[in-house]
């Protein structure tokens, strides 16, 4: 399951230096609007410890992490929803990803030019909520003209209810709300998932400090977390200067020391990527052998065929049973026959759901 988050923002806010410093690619960052034209895309590994856990009990020829996928995206001004700027391609470029990383600028600095002259992240936020809410207003609109005349005379079921369902959601955003922030029980809300409609997507709202601020934040966020107290969203303090001179450094003992220096626990990358997961409803599973170790994610309560076409459809097609060992009785035990011997080993069928962390073998006949 490739998972694909679009960093998204104002112009100058710190989305390419965040970038830089979490991906594997490398964007142009320099103090104007528009430094970065095409979607940059880069790929972060996956930090988990059980991975390095289990690979040093089985010696694998091969050990293959989880990663996601990060697009920058070209930075939004207003009149975005109308194709001002570079609005069409940066509108498009969203509805292609999982999840959303809104970076708002929480720091100042007279030497690192605002769009708008000035600091206000909450001011921000609106520019790009507004921008996003037309944009969906636009796909609903369209959406209701092309089912309207079916759905009120032509006896269609069908379109009478994704009619009602589009509706609600056109007058929610009319409101100036985000889609996401609709109540709605979830077979309703299933009926508009193919709108891709870019306010439904989960969002986190990552809010780029100064470097003193990286523990604790600072007035800026707490406003932020005051204006998004009713968002089902995720909210990360993070500084990407910091996170710049992370990268920078060669070895992990070197990365460390330099959290250790600044009383930070862990880097902002690896708060960012696990809050991406919970963000999605992820969690990790692992195949575990003497040829590979691997780590696969899935969606939070997903079951065992499912999980099993994660790794290739015919797991999922032709699927007879798992054979399952938790993650602390793998680590326990340190083998897989000695965790079958202590009966920790389980054969799990169809019904079974997945839990993050198991170790896992798929029987299946195609």
């Amino acid at each position: 399951m490739s998972l694909q988050c679009g960093i998204v923002g104002l112009p100058n806010v710190g989305k390419s230096t965040l970038f830089n410093a979490v991906s594997s690619a490398k964007a142009q960052s320099a103090n104007f609007p528009f430094c970065t034209i095409e979607p940059n895309v880069g790929t972060i590994t996956v930090p988990d410890v059980r991975i390095n856990t289990l690979s040093a009990l089985v010696n694998p020829q091969n050990i293959v992490p989880t990663t996601i996928e990060i697009v920058d995206i070209a930075g939004l001004v207003k009149g975005a929803s109308k194709g001002d700027g570079l609005g069409n391609q940066f509108l498009g470029n969203i509805r292609n990803t999982h999840a959303i990383l809104h970076v708002l600028r929480c720091f100042d600095d007279d030497n690192i030019i605002h769009v708008d002259g000035s600091v206000d992240p909450i001011r921000d936020k609106e520019i790009i909520d507004t921008e996003l809410q037309l944009k969906d207003l636009e796909t609903l609109e369209n959406r209701i003209s092309k089912i309207a005349k079916q759905a009120r005379t032509g006896g269609d079921k069908e379109a009478a209810r994704l009619l009602e369902v589009c509706e609600a959601f056109r007058d929610h955003l009319l409101k100036g709300q985000n889609a996401r922030t609709l109540e709605m029980d979830a077979e309703k809300r299933l009926a508009i998932k193919e709108l891709n409609l870019l306010t439904d997507k989960p969002v986190m709202y990552v809010c780029n400090v100064d470097p003193s601020s990286a523990k604790s934040g600072n007035a800026y966020v707490d406003r932020v977390r005051e204006s998004v107290k009713n968002e089902q969203a995720e909210i990360l303090v993070i500084s990407a200067a910091i996170e710049a001179e992370i990268a920078e450094l060669e070895s992990f003992d070197d990365r460390q020391m330099f959290l250790q220096e600044l009383g930070l626990d862990r880097s902002g990358v690896e708060n960012l990527i696990h809050g991406a997961y919970k963000l999605l409803n992820y969690i990790t599973y692992f195949t575990v052998g003497v040829k590979e170790v691997r780590a696969w994610t899935i969606t939070k309560g997903m079951k065992a065929p499912q999980a099993a076409g994660v790794i290739h459809t015919d797991f999922e097609k032709g699927f007879i049973r798992a054979e399952v060992i938790a993650y602390d009785d793998y680590v326990h035990y340190k083998t897989e026959s000695a965790a079958r011997d202590a009966g920790k080993l389980r054969v799990e069928g169809k019904e079974y759901v997945v839990n993050d962390g198991d170790c896992m073998h798929f029987r299946f006949n195609v």
